[in-house]
């Protein structure tokens, strides 16, 4: 079965529908029907085979026009009025309630405003008091804390546009065992987002750690290595190095990569009963790149000078020598002269 990707918001998640006979390319508008009413919304994907879906889907209305698309962006336009008026309604009614966003359907037959609470909100006033000022269905929606930031958006801890309003389709179940994992600080200031809850980037990596924790030594685990045995102090899950305190250098640990341990024992635990191998690991040796490019010698790029002859170096000497000579007559000259003038200079004058 083939469908079409839509999105009815441009931060929002993608919604499948049948194109039936319409021929319908990326970036087209079509109108549609949904849990909120009749919407127009934009093809983010033209016609697909999607592998393994077998959920029935609603067609597409029709393609939108001109006209749907100027009362798309005329809704728009008109909803933003619509948010302030009820935020001045919720301020009347003293509601404990936050509003975070509103949205007209295409043939405004319905008006949904989205808030946020910490408990529950007895809004059926408010819901009557909205409805005499714009004359349609009402519809007040709660949601969660991570909703509203990806309606509202912003700017993340690493200076970035938060990725639930940019390109995050769907929220992932996070958990602090995720943190534990990536070995990152337990401070709940520096792993939760602008949301207040974890931050949904702990996702990413999560499956890289899963797989390397099942391939890495536990803490304290008895290993064996190049040097002797001893037990692990510390583990880099990224770099899948260990970090070995030797049973005969006791004063500071080793650093080996995973593959230069064999483990005796995983995690904390006796030795007792534990055999030792003869034969240890062997070392680990960095692999070189093809792509990589010898280092240059620069030694081999100048000619080397010939060795001088005997003969040449004396010629060279003498000749060094008697400059020297010269330079010393000539000094032994000048305070002779220098002489001669401090005695004239000495003679009284008559």
């Amino acid at each position: 079965m083939k469908v079409v990707s839509v999105k009815f918001k441009e931060n929002g998640r993608a919604y499948y529908f049948d194109p039936g006979a319409f021929k319908i390319k990326e970036g087209d508008f079509v109108v549609v029907t949904t849990a909120r009413g009749t919407e127009c919304g934009e093809v983010v994907r033209a016609a697909h085979e999607v592998p393994g879906f077998s959920r029935e889907v609603k067609p597409v209305i029709r393609v939108a026009d001109a006209v749907d698309v100027r009362r798309m962006r005329q809704n728009r336009a008109d909803v933003q009025q619509a948010y302030h008026i009820c935020e001045q309604r919720i301020a009347a009614h003293n509601l404990k309630m936050k509003l975070v966003d509103a949205e007209y359907t295409l043939d405004r037959s319905k008006l949904v405003f989205y808030f946020t609470a910490d408990n529950r909100v007895d809004f059926r006033e408010l819901v009557k008091d909205l409805a005499s000022q714009f004359h349609t269905r009402i519809e007040l929606r709660q949601i969660g804390v991570r909703d509203e930031a990806k309606m509202i958006g912003g700017l993340g801890c690493c200076g970035r546009e938060l990725c639930c309003s940019t390109y995050l389709d769907d929220f992932h179940p996070v958990s602090i065992n995720m943190a534990k994992d990536q070995n990152l600080s337990l401070n709940p200031a520096k792993i939760s987002g602008v949301c207040g809850r974890l931050m949904c980037c702990l996702k990413y990596e999560q499956d890289a750690y899963e797989d390397a924790i099942k391939r890495m030594p536990k803490n304290d685990s008895f290993v064996l290595t190049p040097d002797g045995p001893g037990n692990v102090s510390d583990v880099n899950l990224l770099k899948e190095t260990v970090n070995v305190r030797l049973d005969d250098r006791p004063e500071g640990p080793r650093c080996y990569h995973n593959c230069e341990v064999c483990v005796l024992r995983n995690g904390k635990g006796s030795r007792d009963g534990i055999v030792i191998p003869d034969q240890r690991p062997e070392r680990y040796v960095e692999p070189v790149k093809e792509d990589e490019m010898p280092p240059i010698s620069f030694i081999s790029d100048f000619t080397p000078v010939p060795a001088d002859k005997p003969e040449e170096k004396e010629k060279r000497r003498r000749r060094s020598r008697g400059g020297r000579d010269r330079k010393k007559s000539e000094g032994a000259a000048a305070p002779e002269k220098r002489g001669d003038k401090s005695a004239k200079a000495d003679k009284p004058v008559k």
